[in-house]
């Protein structure tokens, strides 16, 4: 996908600030580092180790941050709350993973597989729905983040794509998100409806083992609020 228009300016996420560095400024130290993580706690820690690393220790991290949901009004917790004094940043992550064995920086990794990309891709867009109501409560910058080896995320579906339950949650190269979305066989609690419009637009993060099935990592990032005119990127 592109990045977002918002009026005549177009919103990368990548250049989204947290403090003093930038969401691809992280991404790109990590993918020095750390090519390749063993779960979604393990990025979120690297991640918010990172930030604090690049910003000299003048952004706080704090990890499943308590968040009062405006809407419910139930607490819920949020991945990271990156506290800055140029602003708050809210950070989702998804890392969907195929099986993968092998080694990066000298460390071993086993990586799962998770079959079930459509509902891969429902919980992301419900990270971006989520942001979306946090962001305006908190009025702070929201990032969903989805980190994945597993190519049908990226990859345009095929032509037997209509018959998929989740065809109106994609998230491959050149979808875009927006209003709302239903579940292909009609169940309403799947139904999620965003403010925003997103683009999706995947980078290359690492390929540890380039060639064979799930050696390749890349990430997408969807930035929610006000650098994307108050609801998205």
């Amino acid at each position: 996908m592109t990045p977002q228009d918002v009026g005549e300016e177009t919103v990368d996420p990548s250049r989204i600030e947290i403090g003093s560095t930038t969401v691809g400024a992280v991404m790109a130290d990590l993918a020095r580092h750390r090519s390749v993580f063993h779960s979604e706690a393990d990025l979120q820690f690297s991640f918010a180790q990172t930030v604090e690393r690049l910003s000299y220790g003048r952004v706080r991290c704090r990890l499943e941050a308590p968040i009062r949901d405006p809407e419910s009004g139930r607490t819920t917790y949020l991945d990271l709350l990156c506290l800055a004094e140029s602003g708050d940043v809210g950070i989702e992550f998804k890392y969907f993973t195929r099986s993968w064995t092998g080694s990066a920086q000298g460390e071993t990794y086993s990586l799962r597989n998770h079959a079930a990309s459509d509902l891969a891709r429902l919980y992301f867009v419900s990270d971006v729905s989520r942001l979306e109501a946090l962001t305006a409560a908190r009025s702070c910058q929201g990032v969903a983040l989805m980190m994945s080896n597993e190519p049908r995320l990226w990859q345009p579906p095929g032509p037997r794509a209509r018959a998929r339950n989740d065809r109106a949650f994609g998230i491959h190269e050149g979808a875009s998100l927006s209003g709302e979305l239903r579940w292909g066989n009609g169940y309403a609690a799947n139904t999620r409806t965003l403010r925003g419009r997103y683009d999706a637009v995947w980078r290359d993060f690492s390929a540890p083992d380039p060639g064979v099935p799930g050696g390749t990592l890349r990430w997408l990032a969807l930035a929610v609020g006000p650098a994307a005119g108050g609801t998205a990127t």
